[in-house]
């Protein structure tokens, strides 16, 4: 599928993947896609970050390819590492047959049959069905000598392997990176790509992106479901819940043929909204009681 030509398109073409996109997200999706730029997406966690790039990788019909990064990740893990196992067996195949041509067999064994290519590598790849999305997920995980190394990388859409050379792509991927702001990163990355700050959706966005998950939850209770999460945020707990935990206690209420919310309901399934014990103690019972309170006034205003 070939790239869409107006925002509307953009909002029209995550819609049919079942992401929900606001027009200022959808505006610099068009435009990343547009000028070949990377795109950064900062926000809490469970905002959508990382959906968006499945949604691109669906909706465009190219590979998604994730690099998740973590602590002490480094370049040669993101590009690539040799298949030591099967180079040590055929090392000693060669010895065993006698004769062996050192030069043959040291040029085999840093071949193409021995390598084995990690994200950013396989991102540089030809594809039959266009540039991959590159999915760079969580960079805030990692340090700065990674960032310098990615800095490069992203720069030239290239990478090098000393005993190989170097591999460009000949298309660049479309680069999604995403981070939670737990650390920040450089501002050099940063200026290469086009940044955008991935917040809570409003009321009503988060209602059609539950709708858009589930389709068969009723209209009253996702309304009611909205209200409660969108009340619990606003108290003081340790992590705020996400959209990804809406979809999922929406889920598992549709899973127990919820029909209508109570405070009991709620404090038994606070777990699949909340994921540290203090913020569960302090939201139930009464504390449920006046929340759903809330949300449900907040709904017969509205």
């Amino acid at each position: 599928m070939q790239n869409p030509q107006t925002i509307d398109a953009v909002q029209s073409m995550l819609s049919d993947t079942g992401y929900v996109c606001g027009r200022a997200l959808a505006t610099v999706v068009f435009l990343s896609l547009r000028l070949g730029r990377p795109l950064f997406l900062e926000g809490e966690a469970g905002v959508g970050k990382t959906e968006i790039a499945k949604a691109l990788a669906a909706s465009l019909g190219r590979r998604l390819i994730r690099l998740q990064c973590y602590e002490g990740l480094d370049a040669a893990s993101a590009v690539y590492e040799w298949n030591f196992p099967a180079q040590m067996i055929a090392i000693r195949t060669a010895e065993a047959q006698g004769g062996a041509d050192r030069a043959a067999l040291q040029k085999e064994l840093f071949g193409p049959d021995y390598l084995v290519e990690r994200p950013l590598l396989q991102a540089m790849r030809p594809d039959e069905n266009g540039a991959p999305v590159l999915l760079i997920d969580e960079l805030d995980r990692t340090d700065e000598p990674f960032e310098a190394f990615l800095l490069e990388a992203l720069s030239d859409f290239q990478v090098t392997i000393p005993e190989l050379g170097t591999i460009k792509a000949p298309e660049p991927p479309i680069v999604v990176l995403t981070s939670n702001r737990t650390r920040e990163v450089h501002d050099a990355l940063k200026r290469r790509c086009l940044y955008h700050w991935v917040d809570y959706p409003d009321f009503q966005r988060e209602v059609e992106i539950l709708h858009s998950r589930e389709p068969g939850i009723a209209d009253r209770l996702s309304r009611e479901i909205v209200a409660f999460v969108q009340a619990l945020r606003t108290e003081d707990i340790f992590k705020k819940p996400g959209v990804a935990e809406t979809i999922d206690w929406a889920k598992c209420l549709l899973a127990l043929d919820v029909v209508d919310l109570s405070p009991e309901l709620i404090s038994d399934t606070l777990g699949a909204i909340l994921k540290y014990q203090d913020d569960i103690a302090k939201i139930q019972n009464s504390e449920a009681a006046r929340l759903l309170k809330e949300a449900r006034a907040t709904l017969d205003a509205g």
